[in-house]
């Protein structure tokens, strides 16, 4: 009889083990938003134009319409306009488009169909000398690279990705590349931070490579600007975890983004993890801090976009700062990345994988079953002792 019991609750145990992984991958495999996205390079143009490409990407849902606009006329600038209709559009007047300087020269139409529109523009590279490495880029700065100055290639397309390489005069052999990638559904990219995006954002990599420094402990900083009409990205959250099962050693992720009103609920945002490395392949022995400012109203740098977009901006900018006290210097291997998305709502939010939460539930669950076995196997042999035969 108790040995029946065992073997009873031996099976029992097995059950619910297997249930915790079904739930854990229930919970994880449930349906996402899909969008149907489509890329056009240079809309209405059948050549390129000679300030830079402008790509259009539009990502279509069931009731709206993601249009992100990428655009190298001017400083690198990637802009995100959502609408509530399925069949907005966007119409371009080139003459007036490529003279960067009248607005309503790029429209997204029905004009009374946005919800929200947000870019970001890559305004300045700076380069500081860190002397005493104590990463303070607050002397021994250089002049700062220009971004709007800078020679940049045709776009370089590859089904929904794109890329952009420019650089100085005195970049040598060296760029500073950015790479757009667009989803139609949720997912991560394979190389680490691995950010987890959605159907609703976008991802930009940045990254320099070969670049010469202008000392042999250089550091680097990039400017970003965030350029919107009625609620720009305004404020920085860091919001902390518990896990780095996808980014190692990473518990931070940082979200610049952009404040609701009575009128809406849309939000935008910039999200990043404070993190960059150090080589084409990351790994974790590659892996350099990085850090923000906080953002300061700023005047918009010059970007064909957002001259062609919008008419009044509000715009704010903020510094990326890589590498802290004691991290190798940019001169150890030539290379630097960084990775970011550019979204419209709530940004995404990290969670424990099916995997994890199996982990954890085999390694708090198997005490309790051994527990609840002994008890059971105690009681049982108690029952038995005290059992006493008639005859």
């Amino acid at each position: 009889m108790a040995a029946e019991r065992k073997r009873s609750c031996g099976l029992s145990s097995l059950v619910f083990l297997f249930s915790v992984f079904s739930l854990c991958q229930s919970s994880f495999s449930g349906e996402t938003s899909r969008r149907n996205v489509s890329v056009e390079l240079n809309p209405g143009l059948p050549s390129s134009p000679p300030g830079g490409d402008l790509l259009h990407a539009r990502a279509v849902g069931d009731t709206d319409t993601l249009h992100f606009l990428f655009c190298s006329q001017g400083a690198p600038t990637l802009l995100l306009v959502h609408t509530n209709s399925s069949s907005s559009a966007v119409t371009v007047n080139w003459t007036q488009f490529e003279a960067r300087n009248i607005s309503g020269s790029l429209k997204v139409e029905p004009e009374s169909s946005i919800l929200y529109s947000s870019a970001i523009v890559f305004s300045r590279l700076l380069e500081y000398d860190d002397v005493n490495d104590t990463a303070d880029p607050t002397s021994d700065l250089f002049p700062p690279y220009e971004l709007q100055d800078f020679t940049w290639s045709p776009l370089n397309l590859s089904g929904l990705s794109a890329l952009l390489c420019g650089a100085a005069e005195s970049f040598a052999n060296g760029s500073l590349c950015l790479e757009l990638s667009l989803f139609e559904s949720e997912g991560r990219d394979q190389s680490w931070p691995r950010l987890l995006h959605t159907a609703n954002s976008s991802q930009l990599k940045v990254w320099l490579d070969g670049v010469l420094p202008r000392a042999t402990r250089s550091r680097f900083i990039l400017e970003l600007q965030a350029v919107g009409g009625v609620n720009p990205l305004n404020r920085v959250e860091v919001h902390r975890s518990i896990d780095d099962e996808f980014t190692p050693s990473i518990f931070k992720v940082s979200q610049w983004v952009s404040s609701g009103n009575s009128s809406s609920d849309v939000l935008g945002y910039l999200q990043w993890k404070p993190v960059a490395y150090r080589r084409s392949d990351p790994a974790l022995e590659f892996a350099t801090p990085c850090r923000h400012s906080d953002p300061r109203p700023q005047t918009a740098a010059l970007s064909g976009l957002i001259r062609g977009f919008y008419a009044e901006p509000q715009t704010f900018g903020l510094n990326v700062s890589f590498g802290l006290a004691g991290e190798p210097f940019y001169n150890s291997t030539k290379f630097l990345s960084w990775t970011v998305l550019l979204g419209s709502g709530s940004p995404p939010v990290d969670s424990f994988s099916p995997l994890v939460l199996t982990v954890m539930a085999v390694g708090l669950g198997t005490p309790m079953i051994l527990l609840l076995l002994g008890g059971v196997c105690v009681c049982v042999r108690k029952r038995a002792a005290a059992y006493e035969p008639i005859n």
